[in-house]
């Protein structure tokens, strides 16, 4: 085998580079060996710089010698025209030429160190802003420890993405860190899996029942039981022997480091259920909040008298007459701290609460309201003509900068001022959440959940409506009569008929539900496509992108999101050279993209057209990509609520195209049409409750296309996977009571 040598030039050209992973083929200048072509994984690499490469001579059969890189680093320039050649190559962000000129002709050789040590001395240059300097001084420094990260990690099969959010979660020590404790990596950083870092703790020699991996792999398999399945705590029977299986080690062995963990209060055991540690306290804390909020009794702000008389005004006002059920509801409210007010579509939830806003101001009561998701807040404003905002939003979310998650400004020691909140789209709350919100209630403030327990969980982990309903500490109204009106709508009385195991009609032509019949999944795609592109539009002149939803059961398969997505691309937004484009593992993005963020990131600054500004994107913030700029690696985005924001590539891996989307990504959403391709799919998708929930976001249309056996499958399957929460119990023991 032939050993590695090292030689160094100047960037002459970039021949290829892939966006995605960083692989590049370039011509260099070199001084000792003329002009050659060099390849390898160089994502940073810019015309003009100067580079040492290491790695090994090699003939490729259509392109003939080329020397194959195996590592590489940057030589910085020292004089002024190589810093001025270097700094209007583009290589960083926010530089071209004019502000290379500058930027050397300001500060001469001494350019460099000054961005690296001083970026904020760069505003002394006329044009240039302090936030703009500072951007400039955080990409040279991104770029230059970078290179240290990716050449260590590339070896490992790392991606370029990858490295920049490790070097932004562990810093300029990072490569330290992983050689000291490579399991940090699925520990800390998102996207990064528990067997990559096994991977690479074996390749340095680790041995595989070192504490380190088992306490790992422990957390692990918790959190991957958390977000994939929803469960807030797992058995330990079922954690030894799962953890144990994947790790290929004794029972025992993982045993002594569950114990270990729990010894670090990393972990809690309880009852023989094992949880991270902010999990069992967020479920501790919600109970305990939960049973004050139904033990306190408020003051009565209105005898029954003025109560009835009020109601009957807001009846009068809004041409309404409230039913026995909603009724109560609106008494219920009055009467106590808090409410759950659940019930399916038709039902009459949306007139209620108007009621009970009503019934809360002449009670003289400060209201909020709130809902998980902007589109869920966006559609709460609609219906109630007050401001609806988004949980975190309501909370004042502000960025953590020690961790990928956030913190509020509301909570316990700063509390919401309001005298009642009225959340609604509970069902999508998950036990963090929920945590967050509770903890920011003022003391004696009213609470009122809505929401429709029939629908899925939420997405993150827990089953909090279900649990607190289940648990009856504290009021809860159904609301099951289907209004006359609602009837009318064939997608109300189906929605209807699925939640209770019964065939939805399927056969009318008259109505807003229709079933377009394909036995097998390229038909049931190619249909969809065609309803979304031509049909649809042409019949009804509605714009596809932001009026028709596909919803699907899975991400996977020919009539799964995944390919539906890529189909409706190609239909709907195809590639041209007046768009740009940029490949992010099997995923294009474009210029025009319908596209959903898909984790939370609260770090992304955004900017309404009103002046608004703000920080946090979040789960199932739906968006267009207005511009998208490959040499920056940045791309605008404008969301459905009016965000705009400057989008990093290196953030890709929390964006999906959203043309179609999955029915779980969907919750807390009304779309005026949806389509929803009906195959077979994983055992686990093919239920009751997603298809109703999928049924159930759609206002003015639902066109299911597939096959009716695998529809009325679905009707027929009840049978929900099993969450493991200990919410529940947790209300109904004998917690430790926090203030009403």
């Amino acid at each position: 085998m032939e050993d590695n040598i090292t030689l160094s030039g100047r960037v002459y050209s970039i021949i290829y580079q892939n966006p995605a992973n960083g692989y590049t083929v370039l011509e260099i200048d070199s001084l000792s060996d003329g002009l050659f072509t060099a390849t390898g994984y160089m994502p940073y690499a810019a015309e003009g710089e100067n580079l040492s490469l290491t790695g090994t001579w090699c003939v490729h059969p259509d392109y003939g010698e080329q020397f194959r890189v195996t590592s590489y680093e940057t030589i910085l320039p020292t004089d002024e025209s190589s810093i001025l050649e270097y700094l209007a190559s583009g290589v960083i962000y926010g530089v071209k030429t004019a502000t290379a000129k500058k930027i050397v002709d300001y500060f001469g050789a001494d350019a460099l160190n000054i961005m690296l040590n001083e970026p904020l001395r760069l505003s002394e240059i006329k044009g240039i802003s302090v936030s703009r300097a500072e951007k400039i001084g955080k990409s040279y420094l991104e770029l230059q420890s970078m290179q240290s990260i990716v050449v260590f990690l590339q070896q490992y099969g790392l991606s370029p993405g990858l490295a920049v959010k490790i070097h932004r979660t562990l810093g300029s020590s990072a490569v330290s860190k992983i050689k000291e404790n490579p399991y940090v990596l699925c520990e800390e950083i998102d996207g990064i899996s528990f067997k990559t870092a096994d991977s690479i703790a074996y390749a340095r020699g680790m041995s595989k029942s070192s504490p380190l991996r088992l306490r790992s792999g422990i957390k692990f398999v918790l959190k991957a039981a958390a977000y994939d399945f929803g469960h807030t705590y797992l058995p330990f029977e079922i954690l030894k022997s799962e953890t144990a299986s994947k790790l290929s080690v004794s029972e025992d062995e993982i045993s002594a480091q569950i114990y270990a963990l729990c010894e670090a209060k990393e972990l809690i055991l309880d009852n023989c259920s094992c949880y991270l540690s902010y999990f069992f306290e967020a479920e501790r804390y919600v109970a305990s909040r939960i049973r004050s909020l139904g033990a306190f009794s408020p003051p009565l702000f209105m005898s029954d008298d003025e109560m009835e008389k009020t109601i009957c005004s807001a009846e009068e006002h809004g041409g309404i007459t409230l039913d026995s059920q909603q009724r109560l509801a609106v008494l219920e409210s009055a009467r106590h701290n808090a409410v759950v007010i659940t019930g399916g579509p038709g039902t009459g939830k949306t007139t209620t609460i108007n009621t009970i806003i009503r019934v809360f101001g002449a009670m003289h009561l400060s209201i909020a309201l709130a809902a998980p998701t902007g589109r869920a807040a966006k559609r709460m404003t609609e219906v109630t003509g007050l401001e609806a905002k988004t949980i975190h939003r309501l909370l004042c979310i502000k960025p953590d900068e020690n961790s990928d998650s956030a913190q509020f400004t509301h909570n316990e020691n700063n509390p919401l001022p309001y005298d009642a909140i009225i959340l609604d789209e509970v069902s999508m709350i998950d036990i963090q959440l929920m945590h967050s919100f509770l903890r920011a209630v003022k003391k004696g403030a009213k609470v009122i959940f809505s929401g429709d327990s029939d629908q899925l969980p939420s997405v993150g982990p827990g089953n909090v409506l279900a649990d607190i309903c289940k648990s009856e500490r504290i009021p809860v109204i159904r609301l099951t009569h289907i209004f006359r009106q609602a009837l009318e709508s064939l997608i109300i009385t189906n929605a209807h008929k699925i939640n209770s195991g019964i065939m939805p009609e399927i056969d009318r032509r008259d109505n807003d539900f229709f079933f377009m019949r394909r036995m097998d999944s390229e038909a049931v795609a190619l249909t969809v496509c065609d309803l979304y592109e031509n049909r649809l539009p042409k019949s009804y002149g509605i714009n596809p992108t932001s009026s028709i939803q596909v919803l699907c059961p899975s991400k996977k398969g020919t009539a799964g999101a995944f390919n539906l997505n890529r189909l409706l691309q190609e239909h709907i937004n195809p590639k041209s050279d007046l768009k740009p484009e940029y490949p992010y593992g099997k995923t294009i993005f474009r210029t025009g993209d319908k596209v959903m963020q898909i984790k939370n990131n609260y770090d992304i600054l955004w900017e309404k057209e009103n002046g608004e500004k703000g920080s946090g994107i979040f789960n199932g913030d739906m968006g267009i990509i207005e511009s998208l700029s490959v040499k920056d690696r940045q791309m605008i985005i404008v969301f459905d609520d009016g965000k705009r924001t400057e989008y990093s590539m290196s953030d890709l891996d929390s964006l999906d195209l959203a043309y179609a989307i999955t029915v779980h990504k969907s919750q807390g959403s009304e779309f005026h049409t949806v389509i929803m391709p009906i195959s077979r799919t994983a055992p686990m998708l093919m239920c009751r409750n997603l298809l109703y929930t999928a049924v159930t976001r759609a206002k003015n249309m639902v066109i299911m296309v597939g096959s009716p056996a695998v529809c009325e499958k679905m009707v027929k399957n009840n049978d929900e996977k099993k969450r493991f929460s200990g919410l529940l119990n947790k209300l109904n023991e004998n917690l430790d009571i926090l203030g009403g």
